[in-house]
């Protein structure tokens, strides 16, 4: 075993000069969302309501995450046409599974189905998507994989340090769009985690339901990444020596999914809340927005930032007057970010942040390099605010009652309000990794209405009840200020003077990793 590792690993090390991933060879063609461009009755369905609001684009935030996986699973039986999916990860539990199924049955009804993965973060089972290429109406392509395609961390790892200038790069956009009519884009993975339905681990999230032209610009962009040479066919990594359709049904039966004692099966069935945005009854918000969408070549500019979403931020950023809302799981700032910053309060511009506690974040190693700012932040005026894992209500939060009381809360979703008139939703963290390595894909919207709503929200949140307030203070009559968190339970305010966590042996560990010089890639 330890001589076939050590062949993996020279071979990976002697292919270390490849530039493009594996499979680069594969055929593959082509395909666009205009090639089914014929009307559905969706489409005429959604037509006959965008041509009420020339020039507009219907759009609904979706804030429960248990929302997000129902809405997702409607849609993909609605479509008529086309379906397309793209990304980050798409984990093979419960929910992937459902979808996965749900795909299948939109591919046995004649829909084109293309499902677009990263490669970057995938675990034991996830490969079960790749399968879904076995059906003659479905195409799965990998962006950017690794060469070595099972589990053991060492070789994988091993793969990533030898191939780093490639294989740091990674899709990481969310986006579904349906007969190119209906789209949802947000930050929201595929898995049980992302969708709030996991009582041990839940990353709170929004996607935005969206119709009318903005649409066309997300479509564009799905087609640029599923055309791009980094876009590998699955069939050229799949190692299975079965390629019929029965492979992909056998390895995505139909399962039941029931959490905490919620039936989601009966949820699904009722059809909401996706019948109610279709029809109206839950009613869109209409105004403009526009796609921003990173290049899937973003990796071959890490000198600059030559892609199109954290320019767009940054300038949006610094366009503001009064109120900038961030809301980011990663929030890691460095020179060109903490300038803006430093501007934007010097004209007395209100800056606040939402972002995980180290109780609450889930790579430890990106607390640490946020943790290293925190101090000039609260220096600056600043306002940091980080979630609790335990909430003591769940307005705003996307989870429901039932889960609250498990205590595993954690931020994952990526907002930006600009003077409460304009916001963005979409995949970007406001880190280097999103701005440097990553590509990223949102919308920019004009609206105030939905613009007060996700400040409504930051407000529920950042509420001491929900989260941990920063301050510098001062101890015992000591005159050097202290970082402090101010919290409030049962009622009480609470001041901690150590860093709140899960596990006390985190705060040794986030201040090792701390001393890391691997900022730029947080």
């Amino acid at each position: 075993m330890r001589s076939a590792s050590l062949s993996v690993f020279l071979a990976l090390a002697l292919s270390a000069c490849a530039g493009l991933p594996p499979g680069n060879n594969y055929p593959k063609s082509a395909s666009y969302a205009g090639d089914s461009a014929r009307p559905s009755a969706l489409s005429a369905q959604v037509a006959l309501t965008t041509a009420q609001h020339p020039g507009l684009s219907g759009m609904r935030i979706v804030t429960v995450g248990v929302d997000g996986f129902l809405t997702r699973a409607q849609i993909i039986d609605s479509a008529e046409r086309t379906l397309d999916l793209q990304y980050y990860i798409f984990r093979e539990d419960e929910t992937g599974r459902l979808l996965s199924a749900a795909l299948l049955r939109a591919a046995d009804r004649g829909v084109r189905v293309r499902l677009l993965v990263d490669d970057g973060d995938t675990k034991r089972g996830d490969e079960r998507v790749l399968m879904l290429g076995a059906h003659a109406g479905i195409e799965v392509r990998v962006f950017n994989p690794f060469a070595y395609r099972g589990h053991r961390t060492v070789l994988r790892l091993a793969e990533f340090i030898v191939r780093h200038a490639r294989l740091d790069h990674r899709m990481h956009n969310k986006l579904l769009v349906v007969d190119n009519t209906i789209a949802m884009v947000g930050g929201r993975n595929v898995g049980n985690q992302y969708f709030q339905m996991d009582p041990e681990s839940q990353f709170a999230d929004d996607d935005v339901f969206v119709v009318g032209p903005v649409v066309a610009g997300l479509a564009s962009s799905f087609d640029e990444f599923w055309n791009s040479r980094l876009a590998i066919p699955a069939a050229a990594l799949v190692t299975t020596s079965s390629t019929s359709e029965r492979v992909a049904r056998d390895a995505h039966p139909l399962v039941p999914l029931e959490a905490d004692g919620v039936d989601y099966g009966l949820a699904l069935a009722s059809g909401e809340p996706y019948a109610g945005m279709l029809s109206g009854r839950l009613p869109l918000v209409w105004a403009q927005a526009t796609v921003l969408s990173d290049s899937p070549d973003k990796y071959q500019t890490r000198s600059g930032v030559s892609t199109a979403v954290m320019p767009e931020i940054m300038s949006a950023a610094a366009s503001v007057d009064q109120e900038l809302m961030v809301v980011s799981p990663y929030f890691i700032p460095r020179d060109e970010e903490m300038q803006l910053i430093a501007a934007l309060r010097a004209r007395q511009v209100r800056v606040r942040v939402l972002t995980n506690s180290l109780e609450s974040a889930p790579e430890l190693l990106a607390h640490a390099g946020y943790g290293q700012h925190r101090v000039e932040l609260l220096k600056l005026g600043v306002e940091l605010h980080e979630v609790r894992t335990h909430l003591s209500y769940t307005h705003g939060s996307g989870q429901t009652d039932s889960l609250a009381r498990y205590g595993t809360y954690a931020l994952h979703a990526k907002l930006y309000v600009f003077d409460r008139k304009r916001l963005f939703i979409g995949s970007m963290n406001f880190d280097q990794r999103s701005k440097h390595l990553n590509t990223e894909v949102g919308l920019m919207i004009e609206s105030p209405a939905l613009a007060s709503q996700t400040a409504e929200r930051f407000e529920a949140m950042s509420e001491p009840q929900n989260s941990y307030v920063l301050a510098l203070q001062s101890h015992q009559g000591d005159n050097a200020r202290q970082l402090t968190w101010q919290t409030r339970e049962d009622g009480n305010v609470v001041d901690y003077w150590r860093e709140p966590t899960r596990r006390g042996w985190h705060r040794l560990l986030t201040k090792l990793l701390s001393w890391l010089p691997i900022e730029g890639e947080l």
